[in-house]
């Protein structure tokens, strides 16, 4: 059996684990790989942090594996790196002369873990099942206390790794508050400079203190700054470390939150958010209002997909979040901006419900104007905003509908969205640059994304209908 990447992906245990590995195949960490075709065994050895490389092997017949490194996620990103290679660069390998000692040694003990027909006892008379009589005249009991002990065992180790998780995931906030203290002891208008080194090197160090979801939006910082113009850069930085600070002190406070674990450390998978009781649904029709597409710098794309609920008196968002290896290439989207759609949803538990799961697609829906939502009424645009960051300060991006408007430039031929009720007040700054053929037009509804600098916009309704601005 061949690896692909869709393999790959369900059998990773988290995005971070994911990303782990498309960097691990990027450097020459492995010194050596072999394969056995007759046994369907891979194996190679990675040089890690120790003076011992670590030995990784995969049965791709069955996707079982063995790693010498202590990581307790299963599998390991040595383990996830080797079927990577084998998925993408199978030359990589060569074709062993004879397996070694190692593998063969797990290979051994692996065997002897599989059902084997137990030999009688002499003397014992036995029936068609292959017991002894006094063997299965024994009770059930005896197995299933067993099973009870085991299924103990099983939950105790889970607690003591949940345990550890915690006390390291603590030991890297801590490290992130000096780190904090000393950018702010260095100065922050020389941050936006060298920010990438700097969040590049602790970003890495809270990936081996288990705070690999931090760690993946401090590194995403300077790519943030570097959008924003040179006098904007030192505000930008205090807000984005102010945030940090926020979310470290709110994860202190309840570690077990489940929205504080996700941005922090790890995420929930998809089974565990479905089978969720207490998860908010929502049964209603949707439109993919946009999508944004970004490669990070961990090697991962990061595909959005925003939706608007229609059926809903306010304006109400929704947020698909998916993540593929950059090697992959684009994938073919599920949606596209536009479509419209009866469906369930599953949001994610969170303070302002925002990433969502589809559970059930029931059909299409009919297109048409997106409905009022009472846009007149509201003077400040970003009052959905202000209402989002009480709840989680330490968010980023906020959806938000903008009432009506048109897009203008300035004298620097910067765009502006500006407020049609109040044309020399309210004015926000548009992220990127604006087709030329929507400059000027009277929006009626403009949705888009505020992340405290810029707008991105995702699409409008004018006269001439929907307008895709994503």
């Amino acid at each position: 059996m061949e690896f692909d990447l869709k393999t790959i992906e369900a059998l990773a245990p988290d995005q971070a684990s994911l990303s782990a590995a498309s960097k691990l195949t990027k450097r020459s960490n492995w010194p050596r790989l072999e394969k056995n075709e007759q046994q369907a065994l891979i194996w190679g050895e990675c040089q890690g942090s120790g003076s011992n490389p670590y030995r990784t092997v995969v049965d791709t017949g069955d996707h079982g594996y063995k790693c010498t490194c202590p990581s307790r996620k299963f599998p390991c990103k040595h383990t996830l790196a080797l079927m990577w290679i084998a998925a993408t660069a199978p030359a990589s390998f060569t074709a062993a002369e004879s397996t070694p000692e190692w593998v063969n040694d797990w290979l051994g003990r692996r065997r002897k873990t599989t059902s084997q027909p137990a030999a009688a006892k002499p003397g014992a008379e036995t029936g068609a099942s292959g017991k002894s009589i006094g063997e299965a005249a024994q009770p059930d009991e005896v197995t299933a206390i067993e099973d009870a002990a085991a299924a103990e065992r099983r939950e105790a180790a889970q607690r003591k790794r949940a345990e550890d998780t915690r006390t390291a995931v603590a030991g890297a906030l801590d490290e992130l508050d000096q780190w904090i203290a000393d950018q702010l002891r260095l100065g922050l208008s020389a941050f936006a400079d060298a920010s990438s080194e700097r969040c590049r090197r602790i970003a890495a160090r809270l990936v081996d203190m288990k705070a690999t979801a931090l760690a993946g939006r401090i590194d995403e910082i300077p790519a943030r700054l570097m959008a924003l113009r040179s006098e904007e850069r030192p505000d930008a930085a205090i807000r984005e470390l102010g945030k940090l600070v926020l979310l470290a002190k709110a994860w202190r406070s309840a570690p077990d939150d489940p929205e504080l674990k996700r941005l922090v450390s790890a995420s929930e998978t998809r089974d565990q958010v479905l089978a969720n009781p207490d998860a908010k649904q929502v049964d209603s029709h949707w439109e993919v209002i946009g999508e944004k597409i970004e490669t990070r710098r961990d090697g991962l794309v990061s595909h959005s997909t925003w939706l608007l609920d229609l059926k809903c008196p306010t304006p109400q968002f929704a947020l698909l979040l998916d993540f593929f290896p950059a090697s992959a290439g684009r994938r073919s989207a599920a949606f596209t901006p536009g479509d419209r759609f009866h469906a369930r949803l599953v949001f994610y538990p969170s303070r302002q419900p925002l990433r969502a799961l589809v559970a059930e697609r029931k059909g299409d829906v009919v297109s048409g104007a997106w409905p009022d939502f009472g846009l007149g009424a509201i003077r400040d645009p970003l009052a959905a905003h202000a209402s989002h960051q009480d709840a989680a300060p330490w968010s980023t991006d906020s959806p938000l509908m903008l009432p009506a408007g048109a897009i203008l430039l300035d004298e620097r031929g910067a765009a502006w969205w500006q407020a049609a009720h109040d044309p020399q007040g309210i004015a926000l700054p548009v992220a990127g640059t604006v087709d030329q053929t929507v400059l000027g037009l009277d929006l009626a509804a403009t949705a888009a994304l505020w992340n405290g600098a810029r707008l991105d916009l995702l699409a409008a309704q004018s006269g001439f209908g929907r307008l895709d601005l994503s």
